[in-house]
């Protein structure tokens, strides 16, 4: 599984036109399944996403986890992130897992950041969505599972 995260201020997400998910402080989860990606994998990402220390302490060192910040999460299916663009000028979507597998291992992500008792929004798997975010520092991260 491949993630992006961004420490946002505030997030939503759209379905034509309408809001689906919104958090406020908190981390915005861009989640990619590739095909040899299991349950194991989402575990890891839960884990190291709520206890990676990207908030800011009193001394404004990122010092403080997701979890112990109380942080909020929404989840985008975003199977691009498994886009190659090593060869021609269309991407090869090849080591993305069929969205079947795909929806599964993202539905149990998200039930599994639930477990931890935060607030957990999503978009929709396979849906256009429209991505609204303030960035907060800007604190970007990209994570591999594998």
């Amino acid at each position: 599984m491949r993630i992006v995260i961004q420490r946002v201020k505030e997030a939503e997400v759209k379905v034509s036109g309408q809001v689906i998910g919104k958090i406020g402080r908190g981390i915005l989860i861009f989640l990619a399944v590739g095909h040899e990606d299991n349950r194991q994998h989402a575990d890891y990402l839960v884990k190291k996403i709520s206890e990676l220390r990207i908030f800011e302490d009193a001394q404004g060192k990122m010092n403080i986890s997701a979890q112990e910040a109380g942080a909020q999460y929404l989840v985008v299916s975003q199977f691009t992130l498994y886009g190659n663009c090593d060869k021609g000028r269309r991407p090869s979507f090849d080591e993305a897992a069929a969205p079947l597998q795909g929806e599964e291992l993202y539905n149990y992500f998200v039930a599994r950041l639930k477990a931890l008792n935060a607030q957990v929004a999503t978009g929709q798997f396979r849906a256009m969505m429209d991505v609204s975010l303030i960035n907060d520092g800007p604190v970007t991260f990209i994570i591999d599972s594998k």
